[in-house]
């Protein structure tokens, strides 16, 4: 599937050439100036500086180039101001474009011509601990990459990388056994166990910050907890058996949030996971000379000579020998080569690791685990409150997902009512709406900003159903479904496209662009571009949609054509939203 601008832009610089303008000239964008022109190009300027001749001569070089290789017009080409080129696409090849993308069941979705092998890591929480809105951006950044390159064909596996192991685990352990000491999980001995764990999440979020803090005020429990940390990585049945109780009982709750989200993993490792391998990574490390002592630590320089700020080395292992972040992302580089021989590396993490990464991402090419252009850490900023800093409760602390996802179903519901929408629809079927719309808001507001950006959080702007909003992109779904289900109520069938509306060129275009739109957000693991073309096209639909009766239209050839461009559009926006994550009732 070829969009406009590549061939027009082929033969723009087959043009440049024909004219014997010397260079890489010809390239091709969208108009600045739609209402004048389909696409645009600047380069006769810059021809022009470096042939040392006035702008619109060189433009008209090009032109008379461009309409020997185009005879039939795919375009029409004009002259603009100084020397800019406008290219108005012609009926014949606009109507041809859109024949191939309804042909095409994926209606012009980029594709690559070379699968590769992706391991996407992201959402990254703590055993012990619910997920909050510290979890949202990774999960729904990580989720919509993790469709987006399946659906552009690489074999992808995502893996959520829980943080399950480490002085945290040991603190519990510690925390427990001052409340619990008889549990049979502190006696010596390989067990039997019980089964049933002995703690909630619930039991865990009360006592993780309770043992994390006397660690930090009491010297002997937090030799304790590094003791007991020491004993579950050595392998002591009974904190073993506990351990995978903390696991669990956090994995179950995750499943469920993640569930709501319909966020899913190929893979539930965690730190844990690499554990029996960093012994034998270290010691291969220091064994070819890339690990070194250093005031009793063992290090990997990873400085560069080009570097314009100081790296600090990567730290493999405390001066008292313990393992660290450093570590168990080195190793897990490591066992992901082992284990998925992946072409491409992408780690969905704030942009506040950057550093972190970057030193991981050295040493690990420098042992030769993984190219470092294999290695992409997607960064991100932060979902921020009304005051501007990263969003908490009133009383300061961290929001559970569950509770904001709370919230949006409220807001939502409120939204519906004031709208009047879905007053016909069932209590059920209403339910299925509250629950769409609102998971729709979470995900368009955060995936419609530039990754890197940070964005203010806003509910009740979040589920307008105006504006740049995910709840107007259901809406818009829903309006095209809804004219394709009454068509086929009443056997109308789509037909060969023929555009003869400039509502209808509008939405051509905006159809046509969407396999640059994929490309791009492919390219630059940047979804937002892929958000941004699903607005513009329910934005070109609702256009249409005003302008041009559809079922309503007496010539029948017309009225088919319409049919046909609606089905393009639904499918394409459905296509685009699947992408994001976002599901669309049938029904509002």
């Amino acid at each position: 599937m070829v969009q406009l601008a590549v061939v027009l832009e082929e033969r723009l610089r087959a043009a440049f050439a024909r004219a014997g303008i010397p260079g890489q000239f010809g390239a091709v964008r969208a108009s600045d100036r739609p209402d004048l022109a389909d696409f645009q190009c600047n380069d006769c300027m810059a021809a022009a500086k470096a042939m040392g001749k006035p702008p619109r001569e060189v433009a008209q070089s090009v032109v008379a180039a461009y309409q020997a290789i185009d005879p039939v017009g795919a375009a029409q080409i004009e002259i603009a101001g100084p020397g800019f080129l406008n290219l108005v696409v012609g009926p014949g090849a606009l109507n041809a474009r859109m024949e191939a993308l309804s042909a095409d069941p994926q209606a012009g979705l980029f594709t690559r011509p070379a699968p590769r092998r992706v391991v996407i890591d992201f959402c990254g929480p703590n055993v012990a601990k619910a997920m909050h809105v510290g979890h949202l951006r990774s999960t729904i950044i990580g989720d919509s990459l993790q469709r987006l390159f399946r659906a552009c064909g690489d074999h992808v596996t995502s893996d959520i990388h829980m943080g399950d192991w480490g002085l945290q685990m040991g603190q519990l352990i510690a925390g427990l056994a001052a409340e619990q000491p008889d549990l049979p999980f502190f006696a010596d001995g390989d067990g039997p166990f019980p089964a049933q764990s002995p703690v909630t999440l619930e039991d865990l979020e009360r006592l993780y910050p309770l043992a994390s803090a006397q660690s930090k005020a009491d010297p002997q429990f937090r030799e304790t907890a590094r003791r007991a940390t020491a004993q579950l990585q050595a392998g002591r049945p009974g904190y073993r058996a506990l351990w995978r109780h903390f696991v669990a009982v956090t994995r179950a709750s995750l499943t469920r949030e993640l569930a709501v989200l319909d966020v899913h993993f190929d893979l539930w490792k965690g730190e844990s996971d690499v554990d029996s391998i960093i012994a034998g990574m270290v010691d291969d490390l220091t064994a070819r000379g890339l690990a070194e002592r250093d005031a009793g630590a063992l290090i990997v320089r990873v400085a560069e000579p080009t570097d314009k700020k100081d790296i600090a080395p990567l730290i493999l292992l405390s001066s008292e020998g313990s393992a660290l972040y450093h570590t168990t992302d080195l190793a897990t580089i490591l066992d992901r080569r082992q284990s998925l021989d992946p072409d491409l590396f992408l780690y969905v993490v704030d942009q506040r690791q950057a550093e972190h990464f970057e030193q991981v991402f050295r040493a690990a090419a420098q042992a030769g685990y993984a190219p470092r252009d294999a290695l992409e850490h997607i960064g991100f900023g932060t979902m921020n409150g009304p005051d501007g800093k990263p969003f908490k409760t009133r009383a300061g602390g961290v929001i559970k997902l569950a509770d904001l996802i709370d919230s949006a179903r409220d807001a939502a519901r409120a939204r519906l009512d004031q709208a009047g929408y879905g007053g016909e629809l069932t209590a059920e079927d209403r339910d299925d709406v509250v629950e769409k719309v609102a998971i729709a808001a979470i995900k368009f507001a955060d995936l419609i900003n530039p990754r890197l950006s940070n964005y203010i959080f806003d509910l009740d702007k979040f589920v307008s159903f105006e504006g740049k909003t995910g709840p107007y992109l259901l809406y818009a779904a829903v309006r095209m479904n809804g004219v394709l289900r009454k068509a086929a109520d009443n056997s109308i069938a789509p037909g060969a496209i023929a555009l003869d509306h400039p509502a209808e060129r509008k939405l051509a275009l905006c159809l046509d662009a969407f396999t640059l739109a994929t490309q791009q957000a492919y390219d630059k693991r940047a979804p937002h571009g892929l958000a941004d073309h699903a607005f513009s096209l329910a934005q070109a639909f609702s256009s249409f949609w005003a302008a041009c009766p559809i079922l309503q239209e007496t010539d029948s050839n017309r009225r088919s054509s319409r049919l046909a461009l609606t089905a393009l559009a639904a499918r394409q926006l459905q296509i685009a939203l699947d992408i994001l994550g976002i599901a669309v009732p049938a029904r509002m």
